[in-house]
């Protein structure tokens, strides 16, 4: 094309002007027809001043500027500037083509169909035809098509689409499966416990298509700003033209030139464009890190957050005991852990899961458990038939095995005594006699620690947890985690007094120039907690409905560790807008100026905007990258 235009110029210099314009006519329109007609447009229906209408009258003066007396031809120019103007539209049409791209692949996660088992045989449906409590299958290869517990089978499955993990998740039959993960190896039967329109899939793809309408403080001021500026550049343009030649009477054609500089160089399109573009990044390149971000105001607060506070149970804890440690008086561990599960075998109570999950086989080894009462408040006590003990003839005896509390101990007489150990404390006692305790404990996640110290590392001054748990619990989570300060037995409600506290404190702590509040929880009881934050993030892969939808930030992964991935995003994207802003700004000024004494050419006017558009866009496009 270039080579063509310079061509065309050799040829046409000795040519009459009206036949050069002709000439120039044909690759003008060429290039610059779909502007042209989008001016046109935007005149019909009353958004006359946009970068397209500014192009136009730009090339178009050019174009009429060599029929004024005195005046050079600017055919070459006219026809230069609309063919830089489309290269400038290309590169804003790829670096959007990327960015929608970094968050389509979303749109894959979608199911087209999900195979339902009715009466012993299968149907081919649509999953939003599949009822809650319907039995499907997923053969090896397919997408997860709702959330599900499995009923049958075991498998790996692939949820780098939601969660930007790699490494396949091992389920088997009681645990629960989300829409939108692929199935790599087995075949599974699973029960469905939500409609498709509430499935993890359906919501993630609807926070993804409503991000764009949350816009971000640079957004909305470049918006506001480019329906101003626009009207204001053209007006300004046409002053230059008329009041410099009256005042001075010098050369209007100078002056006209001079004007269409102008209006090419204040074209707002690096701005318009590479803004919002940025933010668009962002949230794909969030996204692709399991990380949803439902708007680009999000990316704002997330950038600015100095004070991090955290829900303990669910969200730095797995939310699940587990036995920590035994300490046995009589027996040894393993014989005091093995009665302390049969005498649990039947409770609901999640110390008594843990201590079967400690001990799962207590069924198979003729044990047989009598006598089971429940004491509330304090624990249970039952008969076992143990081969441990014998009479002198070799008959077993049955023994009396008390589990619970210090309560407990007291109530039946035993002489107890208290761990070193930070948790829950379960004492067993023996036939009336002390026979130790077991340490049990909520599970604090792997990368907890790491989330932590990766905070402080990126200059969150403060780290807060607020938990319902006991004193002594919620200090030694944050004496391990090195949390600042923590608040211990709280109710829903006391959660929130303390947000309002930490958002509106006077203490001198609190007052850095953002002063942003991010609150990280998973249950339901955080959902007015996650509201009230400045920036709410929720654990959304085994977080509740309810906190999900009331955070601005939700981690598909439930690691704490990707909090301060996405604050590092957020100011990264935020930075590279703002470099956008200051460099399309800046290059614009210098060249308004340098044309203001006549020394600026058109094609510097055209660098000043298609140029620098181009630029401003290949930066925006490094938010998309990880």
């Amino acid at each position: 094309m270039l080579l063509g235009v310079a061509v065309l110029i050799e040829h046409t210099c000795s040519l009459p002007i009206w036949q050069m314009l002709l000439v120039y006519l044909v690759p003008y329109l060429l290039v610059g027809f779909g502007t042209l007609k989008e001016a046109a447009e935007g005149i019909v229906h009353g958004e006359v001043f946009n970068e397209h209408f500014l192009m136009s009258i730009a090339t178009i003066g050019a174009l009429a500027i060599g029929f004024m007396p005195g005046a050079e031809t600017e055919f070459p120019e006219a026809v230069f500037v609309m063919l830089f103007f489309q290269v400038g539209e290309l590169f804003e049409g790829y670096a959007e083509g990327k960015s929608r791209e970094s968050i389509s692949h979303l749109m894959d996660i979608r199911p087209d169909t999900a195979r339902v088992l009715h009466d012993g045989a299968e149907k081919v449906v649509s999953p939003e035809k599949v009822a809650i409590g319907d039995i499907i299958i997923v053969r090896p290869g397919e997408k997860v098509p709702l959330d599900a517990v499995i009923v049958e089978g075991s498998t790996a499955l692939n949820t780098m689409a939601l969660t930007g993990e790699s490494m396949p998740r091992e389920v088997a039959a009681g645990d629960e499966i989300i829409s939108g993960c692929v199935n790599i190896s087995g075949v599974v039967k699973a029960r469905v416990t939500k409609d498709y329109e509430e499935s993890t899939v359906s919501k993630i793809i609807d926070l993804v298509e409503n991000a764009a309408e949350h816009k971000s403080k640079s957004e909305n001021f470049i918006s506001r700003f480019a329906r101003i500026y626009t009207p204001v550049v053209v007006f300004a343009a046409i002053l230059i033209a008329i009041v410099p030649p009256i005042i001075t009477a010098s050369p209007f054609t100078t002056w006209l030139y001079r004007a269409l500089m102008f209006l090419v160089v204040s074209c707002p399109c690096a701005l318009v464009i590479s803004v919002p573009l940025s933010f668009f990044g962002g949230i794909g390149g969030a996204s692709r890190r399991g990380i949803l971000i439902k708007g680009a105001n999000y990316i704002d607060a997330l950038a600015k957050v100095d004070t991090v506070v955290f829900d303990k149970t669910g969200t730095l804890t797995h939310g699940r005991f587990a036995v920590e440690a035994v300490h046995p008086e009589e027996y040894d561990e393993h014989h005091l852990l093995h009665l302390a599960a049969h005498v649990e075998h039947f409770s609901t109570h999640p110390i008594g899961a843990a201590l079967r999950d400690a001990f799962p086989d207590e069924a198979s080894d003729g044990c047989q458990v009598t006598d089971v009462t429940e004491v509330a408040g304090q624990g249970i006590t039952a008969t076992i038939l143990n081969g441990k003990r014998k009479t002198e003839n070799g008959e077993r005896i049955a023994i009396n095995v008390a589990v619970g509390n210090a309560k407990m101990m007291k109530t039946i007489g035993v002489e107890w005594h208290d761990c070193e150990l930070r948790g829950t404390i379960i004492h067993v006692a023996i036939d009336g006699k002390y026979a130790g305790h077991i340490v049990i404990n909520d599970q604090i996640k792997g990368d907890s620690s790491q989330a932590i110290d990766d905070l402080k590392a990126i200059g969150v001054q403060r780290t807060v947890m607020l938990t319902g748990d006991s004193e002594e619990v919620a200090k030694e989570v944050a004496r391990k985690l090195n949390i600042d300060e923590y608040h211990a037995q709280l109710l829903p409600s006391d959660k929130v007094d303390w947000m309002k506290k930490l958002k509106h404190s006077n203490n001198q702590a609190l007052k850095h120039s953002s002063n942003q509040v991010a609150f990280v929880g998973d249950g339901i009881n955080d959902a007015p907690v996650l509201a009230l934050a400045d920036v709410g993030i929720a654990m959304g892969g085994l977080g509740s409905d309810a906190a999900i939808e009331a955070a601005d930030v939700v981690l598909m992964d439930d690691k704490p560790s990707k909090i301060a991935v996405a604050i590092n995003m957020a100011r990264r994207t935020l930075s590279i807008a703002k470099q956008n802003v200051v460099f399309a700004i800046g290059v614009k000024v210098a060249v308004l100026l340098l044309a203001a004494f006549g020394i600026a050419s058109m094609w510097m006017a055209v660098f000043a905007d298609v140029g620098v558009t181009v630029l401003a866009v290949l930066n925006a496009m490094r938010t998309i990258r990880r």
